[in-house]
């Protein structure tokens, strides 16, 4: 009970106005309100604020070319905040330049192409005639030969050319190989260094059509296309038609304004109590007279410093919202409250009742026939109702303000 009292008693502290174990001591003299003790259901929030943003977002940013590092104009842009379809455009970038240079480059494929075939012509042509010389010398040879086989029937001189015939006819034939054989690889290294200069420049075709095709940004979902900020001048301003953007630089988001959730910042002090599946209501501060029920989705383990001061350290936390409306829209700013703690079939009484005196809490009780100091235990307590665990029973009449001394 110390804890719960001294909370009553000190007044809690809370991020962006929560229900919490928040009290103010002591209360004024002098009050004829009244307040009864009634059993029911005890609900404490934890107040947090925060932007609303989509659960499914897809952002369209400025391709960055293949070989190409260029700033890219913008020539198409979707209207901010229309309705797009999936596969409806949503920007569209100058292409001129790449369209041209894959022109140029099936061009050059092309070209190449036809100086392969060539090439293979030629080197076909020249190979017949090679082998009709290598033909024409091993007939040569052979003929050596047969005059040499004559040799014994014959003068030793005329022995002796056919000899020198035969021997001239073989390095000959060698020589034609061996010249053949180094053509064929030469050849074949011709073929070689056209063949790799027309891949290059088929690559190179295709870097050049691949980089028209990514010059259209198209919607990937249904949803709500939101036009992103850039630098401009010497300010940020909204992209439009005709500005220079770097690659890389953030077009065009896509949102599902059917899922949207609330990103919030939770006070230290209140981090221990939120949990994962805790029930939500969420308010925008644009349209106060809109109310939705929601849930805590995710919740940052780790603390973050505050921009304000690094000793005090916030959660972050993720509540989805139910439902969904026309003006709910990404980055508006709204309050949550969270549910931590729900107390069914518990007697209560409201806060404003109960004082805090030498460490005990108690309430000062009216009706016929009793009344006074009543000392009680405080099991729970928010902004408005106290649970009682002990002291008072259900339909007890007790002072709003009590009066004496010691508050």
């Amino acid at each position: 009970m110390g804890a719960t009292v001294g909370a009553l008693c000190r007044g809690g502290s809370s991020s962006g106005g929560l229900l919490g174990l928040v009290g103010a001591c002591p209360l004024r003299r002098g009050s004829t309100r009244h307040g009864t003790v009634k059993r029911g259901t005890f609900v404490r929030d934890i107040r947090a604020t925060g932007t609303t943003e989509a659960v499914r977002s897809a952002t369209t940013v400025a391709p960055r070319l293949a070989g190409q590092p260029t700033n890219l104009v913008i020539t198409r842009l979707v209207a901010a905040g229309a309705r797009v379809r999936a596969g409806d455009l949503l920007v569209e970038f100058d292409r001129q330049d790449q369209v041209r240079a894959a022109l140029d480059r099936r061009a050059e494929y092309l070209d190449l192409e036809q100086q392969i075939l060539k090439k293979r012509a030629d080197q076909a042509a020249a190979l017949a005639a090679d082998q009709t010389a290598l033909t024409v010398a091993d007939h040569d040879v052979g003929r050596a030969r047969l005059d040499v086989e004559k040799n014994q029937f014959l003068a030793r001189i005329d022995a002796e050319k056919n000899t020198l015939a035969l021997e001239q006819a073989e390095a000959r034939l060698a020589q034609l190989r061996q010249a053949t054989a180094l053509k064929a690889r030469a050849a074949a290294a011709d073929i070689r260094i056209l063949e790799i200069r027309r891949d290059r420049a088929r690559r190179a075709w295709r870097n050049a059509e691949s980089n028209a095709d990514v010059m259209v940004g198209r919607a990937p979902f249904d949803g709500l296309a939101m036009l992103r900020t850039t630098y401009r001048g010497n300010q940020m301003a909204r992209v439009q038609e005709g500005d220079e953007v770097y690659a890389g630089t953030p077009v065009v988001t896509v949102v599902d304004p059917g899922r949207m959730q609330v990103r919030v910042r939770i006070n230290q002090v209140d981090g221990g109590a939120v949990r994962v599946g805790q029930p939500a209501t969420i308010r925008l501060d644009a349209y106060p007279d809109l109310v939705f029920k929601g849930r805590v989705e995710q919740f940052a383990p780790l603390a973050a410093a505050s921009q304000l001061t690094a000793r005090v350290r916030t959660f972050m936390a993720l509540v989805a919202i139910d439902g969904s409306h026309a003006n709910l829209m990404p980055d508006l700013s709204a309050a949550v409250d969270i549910e931590v703690e729900r107390l069914d079939n518990v007697l209560m009484l409201p806060r404003a009742a109960v004082t805090v005196e030498g460490g005990g809490a108690a309430v000062d009780v009216r009706g016929p026939g009793r009344g006074g100091r009543q000392a009680i235990t405080v099991g729970a307590a928010s902004v408005d109702y106290a649970v009682i665990s002990k002291g008072v029973d259900e339909g007890t009449v007790v002072a709003m303000s009590p009066g004496g001394s010691g508050r």
